[in-house]
């Protein structure tokens, strides 16, 4: 299955707003998982329906919907109607392979990104979709499948670390972005140190399975760089707009996250840059053996050619060769033979031909 483009067969033909999943169904059923919570109590529950977490929100504290599976079409429709979202968003939300990007509604600041996560045999990286959306009074994610993912963040939230739980929706919504950069910041570096190791062991050995692993690499990094990419662009323009749901006193750990977002993007270009000199490497290694083989092959002929010459005109079968008569003949070829030859090699060596 193509991992850069996903099949858009089933939303050929569909007006824009259609509510058409573009992807894979992971879930069996969707999982609706309600959080609310302030500094002096938590409540954690999974509900049943959109309107069951509406019902549960309260005034004053942070309010977390998260969603697992994107195949219930009428959950997110109701989700549409509950919180006012407009259909080209939710379309947004069920295309999973919508790149990421930010934006700002009247109701709503809505965050489409990708969690990222590399496979057991640590080249192939595969993207889910996670769609945050942070409203006046609540935060809503949406993932394609159950995942451990913002663990972390709930840990955080059950034992009260840091300032998450006195802090309000926004700030919520900013540490599980940060948390998504973390894992971009994390899986990079993973794959750096492999091609940094791939470097050392490039002036060391020419094993043809090197060109293997770095096309392997940097397939992996253009298909990292398409997910963090785009996030520099919308975290910038996050910053640029003014008014945003997200309080002034939480945008300088925004401005802490966009440094966060460059210095992945800016990796990834470095390793993809690394990659494409580790083939020019190669393929120059590869040339310079080539064209030592070459020489060395060139200059033996070139000493066996004046040879070659010689013997070749006193094979000849003419009846009479002044030479062939002369008693020490023979004695005198191997003289003239050798001097010839060695007085070649001399003459390459101080060249520095060989």
């Amino acid at each position: 299955m193509a991992r850069f483009l996903k099949d858009r067969s089933n939303a050929k033909g569909a007006v824009p707003g259609s509510l058409v999943l573009i992807g894979r169904q992971k879930m069996e059923q969707s999982e609706i998982q309600f959080i609310t919570y302030d500094k002096e109590e938590l409540h954690e529950e999974t509900v049943d329906s959109i309107a069951t977490a509406r019902q549960n929100f309260k005034a004053g504290k942070v309010n977390w919907v998260n969603i697992y599976g994107l195949h219930d079409l009428e959950m997110i429709k109701k989700l549409g109607e509950g919180f006012k979202l407009p259909s080209l968003l939710l379309e947004d939300i069920l295309n999973t392979d919508q790149p990421p990007k930010y934006e700002n509604g009247e109701h709503y600041d809505a965050f489409i990104m990708k969690i990222l996560l590399q496979e057991k045999d640590g080249y192939r990286i595969r993207a889910e979709q996670l769609t945050l959306i942070l409203g006046e009074n609540y935060v809503l994610t949406l993932q394609e499948q159950r995942a451990h993912f913002f663990e972390g963040v709930r840990e955080r939230i059950r034992k009260s670390k840091g300032r998450i739980r006195v802090s309000g929706n926004d700030y919520l919504a900013y540490v599980l972005m940060d948390a998504l950069v973390d894992n971009y910041s994390m899986l990079i570096e993973n794959i750096g140190r492999q091609v940094e190791d791939i470097e050392d062991r490039l002036f060391k050995t020419m094993d043809s399975k090197i060109v293997e692993e770095i096309y392997r690499f940097k397939t992996e990094l253009n298909f990292t760089r398409k997910a963090v990419r785009p996030m520099r662009e919308f975290m910038a323009s996050l910053l640029r707009a003014e008014d945003t749901f997200f309080k002034e006193k939480n945008i300088a750990y925004l401005k802490d996250l966009n440094d966060m977002v460059v210095q992945c993007s800016e990796a990834v270009e470095m390793y993809n840059n690394m990659t494409s000199d580790q083939l020019n490497i190669y393929n120059s290694n590869m040339s310079n053996r080539m064209n030592e083989v070459m020489k060395t092959l060139t200059i033996f002929a070139s000493i066996f050619i004046p040879l070659t010459f010689i013997a070749g005109i006193y094979g000849m079968n003419f009846e009479y060769i002044p030479e062939l008569k002369f008693k020490y003949g023979y004695l005198v070829f191997w003289i003239i033979i050798s001097i010839l030859g060695g007085g070649l090699l001399i003459y390459f060596k101080r060249k520095k031909w060989l």
